[in-house]
């Protein structure tokens, strides 16, 4: 108690907060990197005229909000009232599309991650840079919007993503981490800046509509981990503390992409090492030893916060379903009269998934509440389906939906598997499927046919990431990598729980995944005729 108290009076902490999907959280660590305090704030994205998106006004309360509780748990636990860090870092969800004007005023409302209106600027500009350019990638929603001939991309000074806005916001600086820029546009093979050359064909391709800008004046300048990234301001202090007890002056980390968080909370950035990050959507990083034979639409090719090559395989649904068929159960389990937590019910209902049969029973599940970009649906429409003579009960339910939630992933990963023989040491999970002990483990290590390991710390997530990554830039020696820090500094040999793949559960999901394919024209039927 007295050692983590003499480092927040001495600003031997860092502060990480990360916009997930469905929470923005605050995580705050010592001087030997373990979380002290913790704060959160619940948000959901909203489909408005089409188009999924969150206010700029939620963003601003939710990330006041989970520092207040964070500063308060300090004050709760350790009598201090925070008044300065160490240094901060920004993270959110990788993407979408923060289009501003000049004087700082926002465009058009933020398009996320999740929508799937960029067909037409996806195939275009993939075959145009002979680089997988998916329909989320914020140089996508950019084209298609001049395709689409919308006005505003005359006025268009800053281009950015989630974690880059807040950044700039708070610090005055048009920065943006590697791996998180490696989401907006192609990176070069130094890993250190956008592709020059792909920058130059892009404004050639748009140079008949006359834009006052060329592309790379409007994104934001790329930085490696480990580079400072500017300083809190006193505006900046006032925006993240409402409460004023914030000093200005703290220094700031390079703003990251959830999926460069995941790798780091995971010691996933290392060559031959990978992660899975499980909730709301879902994707797998694998580090690349070497460029892929060809281009893949259902790979991104992006970077660690360090620069290395990654192959992304993202399913935009993941957990959705699973987590309104909960809340169904919930309901009833109140009207009983029980009174069964929600934590405790997903414990009861993804362990009784391990009873059932191999395959699932014969059932079918499509967990898509939005678009899916491997499978080609442009909508999303949850959906069950049973024959008469499939094996309807709890245990087989929750296994097919558990199946369901990476059937698409797993699609994805065959591909750099199979086709593109890619070798790979571990794989480590983390997020909210693998919060139930070894279910969501074995659900994986199934689809992966490939152990999977889940940290103690995994249920902290990207905002600890984030926090590693704002510890790295302030206190990293001379020459020293990102990758020797986590390995020596942070985690020190620590791998994890590992479970490995039960032939039972890999035939079993093989088998699913052959019901999953033939019956994806059920799903499409239901894009096509069924409407709300």
């Amino acid at each position: 108690m007295n050692e983590i108290k003499a480092d927040i009076e001495n600003s031997r902490t860092a502060l990480g907060i990360e916009f997930g999907s469905t929470r923005i959280k605050a995580v705050l660590i010592d001087s030997s990197h373990s979380p002290i305090a913790s704060g959160s704030f619940e948000w959901e994205n909203r489909l408005d005229n089409g188009v999924w998106t969150y206010s700029l006004e939620d963003v601003w309360h939710g990330l006041q909000a989970s520092y207040q509780t964070m500063a308060a748990d300090v004050k709760s636990n350790y009598g201090i009232m925070l008044q300065k860090v160490g240094s901060i870092g920004f993270s959110a969800m990788m993407h979408g599309y923060l289009a501003f004007d000049g004087q700082g005023e926002l465009l058009t409302p933020f398009r996320t991650w999740r929508n799937s209106m960029t067909a037409q600027a996806e195939e275009e500009l993939t075959a145009l840079f002979h680089f997988n350019i998916p329909q989320r990638w914020s140089i996508a929603h950019l084209y298609q919007a001049i395709l689409n001939e919308e006005k505003h991309v005359e006025d268009l000074a800053f281009l950015t993503t989630l974690s880059g806005y807040i950044h700039w916001k708070l610090t005055g600086e048009k920065v943006l981490g590697v791996g998180d820029a490696s989401g907006m546009f192609p990176i070069n093979e130094e890993g250190k800046a956008f592709d020059e050359k792909l920058l130059q064909t892009f404004d050639q391709l748009v140079s008949p509509k006359q834009y006052r800008w060329k592309v790379q004046d409007i994104l934001p300048r790329v930085l490696p981990a480990g580079i400072p990234a500017g300083l809190l301001s006193a505006k900046g202090a006032a925006l993240l503390d409402a409460s004023g007890q914030l000093q200005p002056g703290i220094p700031l980390c390079p703003p990251e992409g959830d999926a460069g968080t995941g790798m780091v909370a995971t010691n996933s950035v290392a060559k031959r090492s990978g992660n899975v990050s499980a909730g709301t959507s879902v994707f797998a990083m694998i580090v690349l030893e070497k460029e892929l034979k060809k281009v893949h639409p259902e790979i991104d090719l992006v970077t660690t916060p360090s620069g290395s090559l990654v192959g992304m395989v993202h399913a935009n649904n993941c957990s959705s379903d699973i987590n309104a068929w909960v809340k169904l159960f919930q309901e009833l389990v109140s009207l009983a009269g029980a009174d069964v937590n929600k934590d405790k019910l997903f414990e009861l209902l993804f362990n009784q998934a391990l009873q059932g049969d191999a395959d699932g029973g014969g059932l079918l599940s499509y967990g898509y509440f939005s678009g899916e970009n491997i499978t080609g649906m442009k909508e999303g429409r949850p959906l069950f389906v049973r024959s008469p003579e499939s094996q309807f009960n709890l245990a087989n339910f929750m296994r097919v939906h558990l199946f369901s939630s990476i059937a698409t992933l797993k699609i994805g990963m065959d591909i750099l598997f199979e086709e593109e023989d890619v070798q790979i040491d571990k794989i480590t999970g983390h997020g909210g499927l693998f919060k139930t002990k070894e279910v969501g483990q074995k659900m994986m290590a199934a689809a992966m046919n490939a152990p999977v390991s889940v940290m103690e710390t995994a249920g902290e997530g990207g905002a600890w990431g984030m926090a590693l990554l704002a510890s790295y830039t302030a206190n990293k020696e001379t020459n020293e990598s990102l990758e020797e820090y986590l390995d020596q500094k942070v985690f020190a040999g620590n791998s994890g729980l590992s479970v490995k793949p039960e032939a039972r559960d890999v035939e079993g999901f093989e088998v699913f995944m052959k019901r999953y394919k033939q019956g994806m024209a059920i799903e499409q039927a239901a894009v096509d005729h069924f409407t709300h």
